[in-house]
């Protein structure tokens, strides 16, 4: 087999990946499935400790593509937004907040409102506290001071009670707590 280009395994082949790995084959095995090197087999499966990922399933109060699909249509037919969240049975507060997240009414794509919306749930995401070093640095100094996590985020809340991005009370409440145990 000679080099070649990088390849991203589809969900199906994922899946027959993970079949096959269960079953006891060799990487070397499944590789040559592929016509590839085991080498390309080996990030699916050590990413996640060789343990079969839980397969990802939307939560079931999201929105589904048909009725992102429906709100689409909609919005050609220059319906109000109460008409729509009537039609889907939903709050308008909903409506209107999926087509502000995803451009407007101008300019709201289903497909591609849905595809931000189920990349946006991939985890895990950035811990807040790494988003502002100065917000670490003020915690650190508490922290060696003997400050509980509860005391900190008492603290922040009341010397910024404007600044959200210092403030964040619960997060840092969280992450501190995580990181004092």
């Amino acid at each position: 087999m000679k080099q070649r280009s990088r390849i991203y395994y589809t969900p199906e082949q994922k899946a027959i990946i993970w079949d096959r790995y269960k079953q006891g084959d060799s990487l070397h095995e499944i590789a040559r499935m592929f016509d590839r090197y085991h080498s390309s087999i080996m990030p699916t499966i050590y990413q996640t400790g060789g343990y079969r990922p839980p397969t990802r399933k939307r939560h079931r109060l999201s929105l589904s593509l048909d009725e992102r699909e429906e709100i689409s249509r909609g919005l050609v037919a220059k319906r109000s937004i109460r008409e729509i969240a009537d039609k889907l049975s939903r709050a308008p507060s909903t409506i209107s907040r999926e087509i502000q997240r995803h451009g407007g009414a101008n300019q709201y794509r289903a497909a591609k409102a849905d595809k931000e919306a189920w990349n946006s749930t991939l985890r895990p995401k950035p811990c807040k506290l790494i988003e502002c070093p100065a917000l670490c640095k003020i915690i650190a100094e508490k922290m060696h001071q003997g400050w509980a996590p509860e005391q900190i985020a008492g603290w922040l809340k009341r010397c910024y009670p404007d600044n959200q991005g210092k403030r964040r009370s619960s997060t840092v409440w969280q992450n501190l707590t995580f990181l004092t145990t």
